[in-house]
């Protein structure tokens, strides 16, 4: 057996008293907040037989960190919490023990231990290998190897099996990045009453670089998302690329980033991470920082400095910052022996091929420009391979007049903060590539296309020439942004966002129409002397299907439909949107009233169908026309010509063309109806063009006012049943299917509980 030591490091505790954080006191009494990541803020490493811990380093890290180490003056409550990750190395099973007795005690931390062969397929595969080439827009490195995607999802369940073991109900889980993109769902099916937020630190591409993956894993990933009750992202644009993707795949719409994902609401949102702002404008008065400031300015006398840093990565845009820079001396010989690239790359992930590569053109292409360009006077490139310190840092970004930050594709970019933080002389100039998430947020950098090369060499040289006061006009106003907005700003946003996630979720359990309810309704219907149902059909009896024409009412509907038709001193009303010929096909034979065409016409058992009021349908030549040019715009569209409406179907055309096509539909049809006296409804994959004052609350009104009622129940599925439960008295059981914002006063998640409900009312 190896020995384990724990002492003689220095590691930053991340926790205040007694093992407990100081966090705001919105999230929530008595509730643990438990982090979720890749790695631990620790690593684990063995010398001499021995295993050591040591403090990790990276964006993710000191930001939570920063969070964690929140002692607010206002807010004294102490939050527990746990921090979830890999220990960063193979643990032999005899130390494992000891070694989560000691982090767990000591740390909050739960260590995660996994195999070389897991961690190969896992991390060095589908990790590095398919999801960070494919999100950061490079198809051509992606793998697509299925031993990699058995290998990721097996660690996302190891990491879940530890997890239900120490989850409590009342945590609030906060799951973070691409490494764990399924353990959502599988936390979500294990461990229903905790909450759940994801975030992304890197992009979330489009569809049509996404759908590059097998279908299997594109469904599954998303699917692993939806588990969280919040999904966060750095931009915008990430956030609508993963809401676009969520439409395509699983045909789940949103609200203003609200989804209904099964019987859950979901929300998908924007929080660009923030920095530890005054950590790095507080260090360029450190002492260490003072002194490398001073090295700096006696080496670069006569020389402006143009910095470069950045983790040997392709998606950072490195040699296309040399060739930049390249193009920049032969375009600008005023410059030489004027200026140096002072180029920092930081040592990245081993076994990555791609990585090996990049570093061997990175140093070739550094030697033949200070070649061509270089005297024994200048070396226009200033290299270093090696990672710095703190204080090294913030003198190279302190003492430099540029930053050039060109990134291929990047989730943020906190090089781009880091940068404009430490101008504590609010001088100095940053380049940014368009496609850093940073760039959103940093508008007065000089933004950048980073594969064009000239665009680069002409921004260093508007750069070079932009006048001190200018400069202070830009860097003051993004410092002004980065202090408002900053890393601990960014935590407690997303952390309350989840805990007002669960608040809506909550109110919407309220109005589910629980047992105790559900029992009292069957009571009061069985006790009742005079009754009335009012029933939907579509969505409500019957689930929706690509074909409308097929959904026929089964033998068990049928049965049901007969025996509460049969109950004493009940009046059944099914009004549809249908019309009047398949209601009367369908339901003819039983002894209910039928409502067509959303309350367009009424049929009494035995009578004949009566228009409930007088209709117009001269209108609908002059609309439907337009219906049919959406038809053909959007293929697996229809429209459906009825007496005295007609509606748009798109159920079965691609959800994301159809959602956008719906949209347009709406505006024009808006429009062109202005002067007409028709109402157009947006309903579940459809709209519909109708005659005004025409609507199912129209056709209750006027059943309900023939007799008294003391029992009254009415059930729908969608906005067109809005107008039915807005007329009903108080006392009327008015339950709307699906979880959703509703007049009616109870829920129900689908159609089987409805007939389910109704069962229980006729048993």
């Amino acid at each position: 057996m190896s020995q384990v030591r724990f002492g003689g490091f220095a590691l930053k505790r991340f926790y205040a008293r007694g093992g407990h954080a100081f966090l705001p006191r919105r999230i929530g009494d008595n509730m643990r907040l438990i982090i979720i990541s890749n790695r631990l803020p620790v690593t684990i490493n063995r010398r001499g037989g021995k295993l050591n811990l040591q403090q990790s380093a990276g964006g993710l890290v000191s930001g939570i960190s920063a969070y964690l180490d929140l002692d607010s003056a206002s807010t004294k409550q102490r939050i527990e919490h746990l921090w979830v990750g890999w220990p960063g190395m193979t643990v032999e099973e005899n130390d494992r023990q000891q070694l989560s007795r000691h982090l767990e005690k000591e740390f909050n931390y739960i260590p995660v231990f996994l195999s070389n062969e897991e961690m190969d397929l896992f991390y060095h595969g589908f990790c590095n290998k398919t999801i960070w080439p494919l999100f950061h827009y490079f198809p051509s490195f992606t793998a697509y190897d299925e031993n990699y995607w058995q290998g990721y999802q097996k660690v996302n369940e190891i990491f879940c099996e530890n997890l239900i073991k120490i989850i409590k109900p009342n945590d609030l889980v906060w799951i973070h990045d691409y490494h764990l993109m399924l353990l959502p769902e599988m936390l979500r099916k294990k461990s229903e009453l905790a909450a759940i937020g994801f975030f992304l630190h890197i992009p979330f591409p489009s569809f049509e670089i996404y759908r590059t993956l097998p279908n299997i894993w594109r469904r599954e990933i998303i699917e692993g998302l939806l588990g969280a009750d919040l999904v966060g992202f750095h931009t915008h644009e990430y956030t609508q690329n993963f809401l676009r993707t969520t439409l395509r795949l699983l045909g789940i719409e949103h609200n203003i980033g609200q989804m209904f994902v099964g019987n859950r609401m979901v929300k998908a949102a924007t929080f660009p991470m923030g920095i530890e702002y005054n950590k790095y404008s507080e260090a360029v008065s450190h002492q260490r920082a003072q002194n490398e400031k001073k090295d700096l300015r006696g080496r670069f006398q006569n020389q402006r400095i143009i910095l470069s840093i950045d983790r040997l990565d392709y998606t950072k845009g490195i040699l296309n910052r040399l060739l930049a820079f390249e193009e920049f001396l032969t375009r600008n010989p005023q410059w030489h022996k004027k200026v140096v690239l002072a180029m920092v790359v930081v040592p990245s992930r081993i076994g990555v091929e791609h990585y090996q590569k990049m570093k061997r053109q990175i140093d070739e292409l550094i030697g033949k420009i200070n070649g061509r360009f270089g005297t024994f006077e200048w070396t226009p490139i200033l290299y270093q391979y090696r990672f710095l310190s703190l204080d090294s840092l913030v003198a190279l970004y302190s003492e430099s007049d540029v930053a050039l930050i060109t990134p291929l594709r990047d989730g943020m970019n906190l090089i781009a903060k880091e940068y404009i933080a430490a101008r504590t002389d609010q001088t100095g100039v940053l380049i940014l590539s368009e496609m850093a998430g940073a760039a959103k947020e940093l508008g007065e950098a000089i933004i950048i296309n980073p594969y064009n090369v000239e665009e680069i060499a002409q921004a260093l040289k508007t750069a070079l020439e932009i006048p001190p006061e200018e400069q202070k006009r830009r860097i003051s106003l993004m410092q002004k942004r980065l202090q408002r907005y900053d890393v601990v700003r960014w935590a407690d946003e997303f952390i309350q966002e989840v805990v007002s996630v669960r608040d809506s979720q909550a109110q919407f359990e309220a109005r589910l129409l629980r047992r105790h309810i559900g029992s009292k309704l069957v009571a009061e219907f069985r006790q009742a002397s005079s009754k009335i149902i009012f029933l939907d059909y579509d969505g409500t009896l019957v689930p929706f299907a690509s074909d409308p024409a097929r959904v026929k009412p089964d033998a068990a509907l049928e049965r049901i439909l007969d025996s509460l038709c049969r109950q004493p001193s009940t009046v059944v009303a099914l009004i549809s949107g249908r019309d009047r010929e398949t209601m009367e096909r369908w339901f003819g034979r039983f002894s209910m009233i039928l409502v067509a065409e959303h309350g367009a016409w009424l049929k009494e058992p035995g009578k004949e169908w009566l228009k409930i009021r007088p209709l117009a349908e001269e209108w609908i030549p002059r609309i439907q026309p337009i219906l049919e040019i959406y038809s053909d715009r959007v293929p697996g569209s229809f429209v459906e010509r009825k007496e005295f409406s007609v509606a748009w179907h798109y159920r079965n055309a691609d959800p994301e063309q159809a959602s956008m096509s719906a949209k347009e539909l709406l505006d024009d049809l808006v429009h062109l109806t202005a002067n007409i006296d028709v109402q157009v409804i947006p309903g579940n994959r459809v709209i519909e063009v109708r005659n005004a004052g025409v609507n199912k609350g129209v056709a209750a009104k006027d059943i309900l006012s023939r007799h008294p009622y003391d029992f009254i129940m009415a059930v729908g599925d969608d906005w067109t049943d809005e107008d039915l439960f807005r007329v009903l008295p108080e006392n009327a059981y008015s339950i709307r299917v699906g979880v959703t914002q509703s007049y009616a006063r109870y829920n129900l998640y689908n159609y089987l509980e409805v007939r389910d409900l109704i069962e229980e009312m006729i048993r």
